[in-house]
C-alpha cells in the first residue's frame, strides 16, 4: 500500500522475498498500453485511428489488421474470439499454442471472422494485445521489453530489471509473462496515482493516460456498470465506477494494481487464487473490501 509517495504495508507470504521477481499476467496488458501512449506522444505512431497494418503489414487481409489501434486498445476488434480461462480447448488456448509454435503472426492470422462491428462493443481477448505489441515493435524499432526500459522502467527508477517472456520469434507475448519485484509494482503504481509525473517530470505522457483511464473519455460502452462485470474498459486499464477517476490493473488469478489519483493512494496485489476467477473466492471480496477501506480512510468513495 503506497500513499503519496510512500510505502504504508509491505507484506509477504510462502517464502517471497523482495528480490524474488512477481507475475503480472494481464497486468501486462496496461504496459503495452502505455507504450503505444509513448509511441503516439512521439509520433511514432501517427494516430490511434490508424490500423495495425499501417504498421505491420504482414497483417493485411487480416480483421485484426484492418482494426483501428483505438478498438485495439478497447478490445473491440469486433472478431470472434472466445477466452474462459478455464483450461478448455478456447481459441485463447488455440492461440496461446499456435504463439509458442509458429510466433505472432502465424496465431493471429488464424483467426480472421468479425462477428459485430469494430469499435461498438467490449469484448476481452488476449489476442487483440499481441496485435498491439507488433505494431509497438514496428513503429519504434525496438522490442516492447527494450521501449518501456528506456522509457518507463529505468525513468521511474526501478530497483531491479524485469522480465519478459518471448515467443519463437523473440517478440514478447504481450498480453502476460511480465515479471517484476514488488517494489517495481510499487513504483509503477506511485507513478500511476501522480499521472505520470515523477520529482516534478512527467515520465508517462499525461494526456494519454487521462484518456486510457478516466471512463468519462469513452463512449458509454466501455463505461463501468452498476451490475457485475461492474468495471469499465480504458485503453488497457480497467475503470472503476464512480465519479471520481480511479482504474487498476488486472490479472487473471488475483494480480492487480489498483489506483487513485486524487488520493495519490495505490494498492499492489500480487497473490495467485486457486480459480481464475477470484469473484467466486474470499480473495475477491476481501481484496474489494480493502480497497474500498483505503479509499474510505483516505478519502471518500
Amino acid at each position: 500500500m503506497i500513499k503519496d509517495g510512500q510505502i504504508l504495508i509491505e507484506r509477504y507470504q510462502y517464502d517471497r522475498k523482495p528480490t524474488d521477481r512477481l507475475t503480472s499476467n494481464s497486468m501486462a496488458k496496461s504496459l503495452v498500453g502505455i507504450g503505444i501512449g509513448f509511441a503516439l506522444s512521439e509520433k511514432l505512431i501517427r494516430s490511434l485511428d490508424d490500423r495495425a497494418v499501417d504498421y505491420v503489414p504482414e497483417l493485411r487481409g487480416n480483421i485484426y489488421g484492418e482494426t483501428r489501434l483505438r478498438s485495439l486498445l478497447r478490445m473491440a476488434s469486433g472478431a470472434r474470439f472466445s477466452e474462459t480461462n478455464t483450461g478448455r480447448n478456447d481459441d485463447a488456448a488455440t492461440f496461446a499454442r499456435l504463439h509458442g509454435n509458429k510466433g505472432s503472426i502465424a496465431a493471429i492470422r488464424a483467426f480472421n471472422t468479425r462477428e459485430t462491428p469494430e469499435g461498438e462493443h467490449f469484448h476481452y481477448a488476449s489476442i487483440e494485445t499481441q496485435v498491439l505489441t507488433l505494431v509497438l515493435r514496428a513503429a519504434t524499432g525496438k522490442s516492447a521489453a527494450q521501449y518501456l526500459g528506456d522509457r518507463l522502467w529505468r525513468p521511474m527508477g526501478a530497483e531491479a530489471d524485469a522480465t519478459w517472456i518471448t515467443g519463437p520469434d523473440d517478440i514478447e507475448r504481450g498480453a502476460a509473462f511480465f515479471n517484476a519485484t514488488l517494489r517495481d509494482w510499487g513504483r509503477l503504481g506511485r507513478l500511476l496515482a501522480s499521472d505520470g509525473a515523477l520529482d516534478g517530470t512527467q515520465i508517462i505522457p499525461r494526456d494519454y493516460l487521462l484518456d486510457a483511464t478516466d471512463w468519462h473519455r469513452h463512449p458509454d460502452a466501455f463505461a463501468p456498470k452498476a451490475l457485475p462485470p461492474a468495471n469499465g474498459y480504458g485503453f488497457h486499464f480497467w475503470t472503476m465506477r464512480g465519479d471520481r477517476r480511479r482504474f487498476l490493473m488486472r490479472g487473471v488469478y488475483g494480480q492487480a494494481i489498483y489506483v487513485d489519483p486524487e488520493l495519490h493512494l495505490a494498492l499492489v496485489h500480487t497473490a495467485v487464487a486457486k480459480t481464475a476467477s477470484i469473484s467466486d473466492q474470499p480473495m475477491g471480496a476481501e481484496l474489494g473490501a480493502l480497497w474500498l477501506g483505503l479509499v474510505s480512510t483516505f478519502g471518500r468513495w
